[in-house]
């Protein structure tokens, strides 16, 4: 059965880290999920859950703080229009990105509040 490949990538995965003192098992840090939050995550990770967009959400994130117009977005992935602003929509009803449109275009941003949200219930300790 095919998978995508996620066999020989789950191989490679190094799941919990040796810490030197005994510990097997890896926690999370930041205690059980309760349902709001389980269920705002699940959303966000499922909008991350597509190359594509993982590529505009990294792409975007690069430029720090400053606005990406969705016109430039196409070349550097290589992708047409309706692809970016499909994409985008994913990530904007995710609370990953922001939109502004600027007349014609818009333009994108990363909202730190849902990246740092990420990084707390990924943060293994």
């Amino acid at each position: 059965m095919y998978d995508g490949g996620m066999s020989a990538a789950l191989e490679e995965l190094v799941v919990c880290p040796d810490h030197g003192d005994g510990r097997e098992c890896c926690s999370l840090s930041c205690g059980p999920l309760d349902t709001s939050r389980a269920q705002r995550l699940a959303v966000m990770l499922k909008a991350l859950a597509d190359p594509t967009r993982l590529r505009l959400l990294s792409h975007i994130a690069s430029q720090g703080c400053e606005s990406v117009c969705a016109c430039d977005l196409t070349g550097p992935l290589g992708v047409n229009q309706s692809t970016v602003s499909h994409h985008t929509t994913k990530l904007v009803d995710a609370g990953l990105l922001a939109r502004e449109q600027r007349g014609k275009w818009a333009y994108y941003t990363v909202i730190p509040a849902a990246f740092q949200e990420l990084r707390s219930v990924l943060d293994l300790g």
